[in-house]
């Protein structure tokens, strides 16, 4: 199939707006895979200490001649989707010996969990935590003995994290390795239900907690279509996850045997085989163009709005907010994966799931087909998925059509002919929609606005019965040079009641929403934020505001906007506690949004 035009375009864009960074990181890679297998240029004193613990392999190791896999883990057990990953090291040391391989754990990077902090002042260290992770990555990869890297990560800032590590390493191979989603609980419709019920006072906490508890069950990711179920379907749609692996349930036995054989291929893309495969030339703008189409055929988290970047800009690419409006014009919404329908991920897995849309995608020309991917040149393979068959994986033929198309269409009658984001854009600078959940009447609020600077002040101003009438609700001072830009997920509630009243109601802010955002029009990641003087600090309460993802217009109709003067907000409290005092350096210097909200790259 004839790629088509949209998509080569915008490769061809990225590519030249990436040549000199590209062009000079790619040498850097070369240069690092040119000095050859690592551990033959550590002393022998460098080696002892780094083979002191491993008893039975160390003759392996020593000799030179095995490939050695560093074991990169985001593992605790305050994350259901991470505590699998507690017995996983031991599993691919035990499957590296019998192909002839060693592994050793390099390092642990830190992974906490949005959900326990929503809301919270924790969430405050959340997007930096990423940085955090890239940089802890970092430091496990710098002791230099490993001629392969898998990488244990599956969660919102974690992936993203654990990305710009193995670019930044682009020279060793990289093989990321899920644990797989939880099997469903509660469903995702009736836990929304009780939430709102909560917000307006119909039902005591004890209710509350008993519908989260039944719906964040067991081991395994939420089972709902956020930031870490989409860090899956990207890792699969840029080639880094074996095929089909990233919604198999933990503790399955189709689960263990799909972590020896990303064993098993970590060790066969090393330089010392004949299929050596450095994660610097899977991560090129072919890759990076494939996430971005899978980020609007399945409707996936705009969180990926901003780690996207950040992770491409590790690997020498650069992208724009443009290229995910352009891609969004053309790519078919093809799932609907609670909040954007009521399916959760392990429906949308037995519908045909990663394997059915990524062949359709290819038919319909809408992917780079010739990408590189750890198992080989092409996506081909990923149309397949996996079996186990007298205990051994085989990748069989895929679903040629989808077993429920309430979840999932084909590329021609799809749920819609576009995808899931909106770039917007005008006076009170850029941001962005995801609009697959909003109803097509609410694409459009133009409404006076009230303006907050924490989403505590709109809860309050909610259970007081201040909002009567359309509404634009603006919280700013929320971007990363505010406060590290945390989620303002749990104003989704009593925003969802304001619209269940009838009011036309909708949310700007520079700050962030996740992957669970709903169905309310948000306007979100507005650049420049509020704290660097952005448009956003000259809104006063009652300016009429028009928030338009049909035009992709954001604008404050009043004719003196551009002669205020700033305000400033006391940021202060934002400074210290829960451990926001360790963060003041990246507070000053991350970047803007658009870019990623970067610190380290």
């Amino acid at each position: 199939m004839t790629l088509n035009s949209t998509i080569d375009r915008v490769t061809d864009r990225i590519r030249a707006r990436s040549r000199p960074t590209r062009d000079g990181y790619l040498e850097r890679m070369r240069q690092a895979a040119q000095a050859g297998p690592a551990r033959g240029h550590l002393t022998c004193g460098n080696q002892a200490h780094a083979y002191a613990a491993m008893d039975q392999d160390k003759p392996a190791l020593a000799d030179g001649k095995s490939p050695n896999i560093g074991i990169v883990t985001a593992y605790n057990d305050m994350l259901s989707a991470h505590q699998p990953y507690e017995t996983y090291p031991q599993k691919i040391r035990e499957a590296a010996r019998r192909v002839g391989a060693t592994a050793q754990v390099a390092g642990g990077v830190p992974a906490m969990c949005d959900g326990v902090t929503q809301g919270q002042p924790g969430m405050e260290l959340s997007l930096f935590s990423r940085d955090v992770i890239a940089l802890a990555a970092g430091v496990a990869l710098s002791h230099n003995t490993f001629d392969a890297a898998m990488y244990l990560g599956i969660c919102d800032k974690i992936v993203p994290g654990l990305v710009i590590a193995a670019a930044t390493f682009g020279h060793v191979p990289a093989v990321f390795v899920p644990a797989g989603p939880m099997t469903s609980g509660l469903p995702n419709d009736e836990k929304s239900r009780v939430r709102n019920q909560f917000a307006t006072g119909e039902v005591g906490r004890d209710a509350l907690m008993a519908a989260e508890m039944a719906s964040y069950h067991g081991p395994g990711t939420c089972t709902f279509y956020g930031t870490a179920n989409t860090n899956q379907m990207l890792m699969e749609f840029m080639g880094l996850h074996l095929p089909g692996a990233s919604f198999v349930n933990p503790g399955s036995p189709l689960r263990e045997a799909l972590t020896v054989a990303a064993v098993e291929r970590a060790a066969s893309i090393t330089a010392l085989g004949n299929d050596f495969r450095p994660v610097s030339e899977i991560l090129d703008e072919r890759a990076f163009v494939n996430g971005l189409v899978g980020l609007m055929a399945t409707g996936g988290s705009t969180n990926l709005v901003l780690h996207l970047p950040a992770m491409a800009r590790a690997a020498g690419v650069i992208l724009d907010l443009e290229d995910f409006a352009d891609l969004s014009d053309v790519v078919p919404l093809m799932a609907k994966v609670y909040p954007n329908g009521l399916a959760d991920v392990n429906h949308f897995h037995a519908a045909g799931g990663l394997g059915f849309m990524i062949g359709q995608l290819l038919d319909a020309g809408l992917l780079h087909g010739d990408a590189k991917t750890i198992l080989g040149d092409g996506l081909e393979m990923y149309r397949q998925e996996p079996k186990l068959v007298d205990g051994a994986i085989q990748w069989q033929p895929g679903a040629g059509e989808t077993l429920n198309d309430r979840i999932l269409r084909p590329a021609t009658d799809p749920f819609q002919p576009t995808g899931g984001l909106k770039q917007l854009s005008g006076n009170l600078g850029r941001g962005v929609m995801k609009v697959s959940a909003v109803a097509s009447d609410r694409h459009v609020i133009e409404a006076p606005c009230r303006i907050f600077h924490d989403q505590d002040s709109v809860k309050q101003a909610f259970r007081a019965g201040e909002f009567t009438s359309d509404t634009v609700v603006v919280v700013r001072f929320q971007g990363p040079r505010a406060n590290g830009m945390p989620e303002l997920h749990s104003l989704t509630p009593t925003l969802s009641v304001l619209q269940d009243r009838g009011l036309k109601v909708a949310l700007v802010t520079d700050g962030r929403m996740s992957g669970a955002s709903g169905k309310v029009p948000a306007a979100i990641h507005v650049a420049p934020e509020a704290a660097m003087g952005g448009p956003l600090a000259r809104l006063r309460d009652g300016d009429l505001l028009r928030v338009d993802a049909v035009s992709g217009r954001l604008e404050v109709l009043a004719a003196d906007f551009d002669d205020r003067t700033p305000v400033e907000a006391d940021l202060s409290a934002n400074r210290h506690g829960i451990g926001r005092e360790l963060f003041e350096a990246f507070r000053l210097t991350v970047g803007t949004s658009t870019e990623g909200a970067a610190v380290v790259v």
